[in-house]
């Protein structure tokens, strides 16, 4: 299914799984689309539940909106899908990129979110240093295109094993990177780097909206002892190791991700 709503909004989407099940609304990272959730929804959906996975806006087949996406305004559009479909509250789940839109939208619609789960994220605000290297990228891929970009970070993508044992995986992740339109790459680009500090919406967290934090071994854009310091913060959560990958564990090892997020789901209260 793929509901279509609104200039701008998450309006492409794959909706899997029973109507009126328990919704996990999975938000994709920067430059990827939906499809990099396909193993997730397979399996949730094979288990029972709804599965919402949307292209943000500028990636995937959502076109690009202004120079300049705010991760506030990917929460808006994912608030509003939600409200399309008539869901009242859903666990949301985000890699990357993607897991700071989830905790945008904890911070902006808090009684949207059921639950948390993390992935290969970090909390912490843009540094100045990042705040000028988000910003020149983004004029990089306006000149060059993804592919260059693509090659130089793919094995920071995943993990360098990764890449020469899992050729599958590597071609998949590359030709999702490759095919995402620099113009919404960039504006959101743009946007993440004046992201703000979200360890507070962590720390809030109530026991009634658990938190799983989930991270590859070997990821080095946030490791371990970063996943370990978002358990410190939140309260009520719990962490998953996911071994032999990097940035995207839910690629590379989804048997692994697929076992971690089910137990979670499973005893959710």
């Amino acid at each position: 299914m793929n509901p279509q709503f609104g200039n701008g909004a998450a309006s492409i989407s794959d909706d899997f799984g029973p109507r009126g099940a328990e919704a996990v609304l999975l938000v994709h990272g920067h430059p990827f689309n939906r499809s990099i959730w396909a193993p997730q929804a397979t399996a949730l959906a094979a288990a029972g539940y709804r599965v919402i996975a949307p292209d943000l806006r500028g990636y995937g087949e959502n076109p690009a909106v202004g120079e300049r996406t705010l991760l506030a305004d990917f929460a808006d559009d994912l608030a509003a899908l939600l409200r399309h479909l008539g869901i009242e509250r859903a666990v949301v789940g985000g890699v990357s990129m993607g897991g700071q839109i989830a905790l945008e939208l904890r911070l902006r619609h808090p009684g949207l979110v059921r639950a948390l789960v993390l992935c290969d994220t970090s909390p912490v605000p843009e540094t100045e240093d990042g705040k000028e290297f988000r910003r020149k990228l983004a004029e990089r891929l306006l000149a060059e295109g993804m592919r260059p970009y693509t090659e130089e970070v793919i094995d920071k993508m995943l993990a360098p094993y990764n890449v020469t044992g899992q050729p599958e995986a590597a071609a998949r992740v590359t030709a999702m990177m490759c095919a995402t339109d620099p113009r919404g790459a960039a504006a959101a680009l743009r946007g993440r780097a004046e992201r703000p500090d979200y360890r507070p919406v962590l720390a809030a967290l109530p026991e009634e909206v658990p938190c799983l934090v989930l991270v590859g071994e070997d990821d080095v854009y946030t490791p371990v002892a970063e996943a370990e310091a978002m358990c410190a913060l939140a309260p009520h959560a719990r962490l998953a190791v996911i071994e032999g990958a990097g940035h995207l564990p839910g690629v590379e090892q989804p048997e692994a991700f697929n076992r971690a997020l089910l137990e979670f789901l499973a005893v959710l209260p």
